[in-house]
């Protein structure tokens, strides 16, 4: 019996999967890992919430780095791995998707956004920092790249970023109970490209594990949690989901 045919398995015996998807899954849509070798975060040095806050020329900055990288994440594409997640959650057998990503890619393969739990934000629109107002980044573009003038919340004149959450910035409150509500509920919990290094939310495995459920790991190298697994996939996600959940 290959990986493929035991995951099958393990996916048919389960009633309430939980799926936990990290840069992994999103580099076989042609997403770069920003923190591998030659990355983003290897290039330059972060920019903290407080020094975005506090400075205008850090929040200059941070919008070239996020207009210099965002052609890549426009022209990806949902891949089989993200394809096979949203047919289990179609299917009624997935009742959440927690991701670290920030790419959208999820909404993008059909997975309602309620399934979707998005622990550091989402990158494909701004939010006003005060009022929460939702900005497109078109309109943003076209403000910032005339003369870099920082764009103004158009309800209340606030601080505008991406909808991402920051280093130095804290985790989203709704979102990291929904998703301990979710692993704790779940049966199954599936995790896909994540080197599960990342805490808190490299602590859901743990959780989901010690609270009965089974564990599995997809990840092309190992990780720290691979030996309180069930099973462990060490190979690409794509065509491992494609051939346990039978979508293309």
């Amino acid at each position: 019996m290959t990986a493929a045919d035991e995951l099958r398995r393990i996916i048919a015996e389960a009633t309430r999967i939980v799926g936990f998807t990290g840069a992994g899954i999103s580099t076989e849509s042609g997403i770069p890992d920003f923190r591998s070798p030659g990355g983003i975060w290897t290039r330059y040095q972060p920019i903290d919430f407080s020094d975005f806050l506090a400075s205008a020329e850090a929040r200059r900055e941070s919008w070239r780095r996020k207009f210099a990288t965002d052609a890549v994440m426009r022209r990806a594409t949902p891949n089989a791995g993200h394809r096979a997640l949203a047919r289990l959650v179609e299917q009624g057998k997935m009742t959440a998707i927690v991701t670290q990503n920030v790419d959208g890619l999820h909404q993008a393969s059909g997975v309602p956004d309620d399934r979707i739990i998005e622990l550091h934000g989402n990158s494909t629109y701004a939010a006003c920092l005060d009022c929460g107002e939702r900005h497109e980044l078109e309109w943003v573009r076209g403000i910032f790249e005339k003369d870099e003038t920082l764009p103004e919340c158009t309800k209340c004149a606030g601080i505008i970023k991406t909808a991402t959450i920051s280093f130095g910035q804290a985790m989203p409150e709704i979102a990291m109970e929904r998703a301990q509500e979710e692993t704790l509920g779940c049966d199954l919990f599936i995790v896909l490209g994540s080197s599960l290094v990342v805490y808190p939310a490299a602590a859901f495995p743990i959780m989901a594990r010690r609270n009965g459920a089974r564990l599995v790991i997809i990840n092309r190298e190992p990780t720290d949690q691979d030996s309180d697994a069930d099973l462990v996939i060490h190979d690409e996600i794509g065509p491992t989901m494609s051939r346990a959940v039978g979508v293309n």
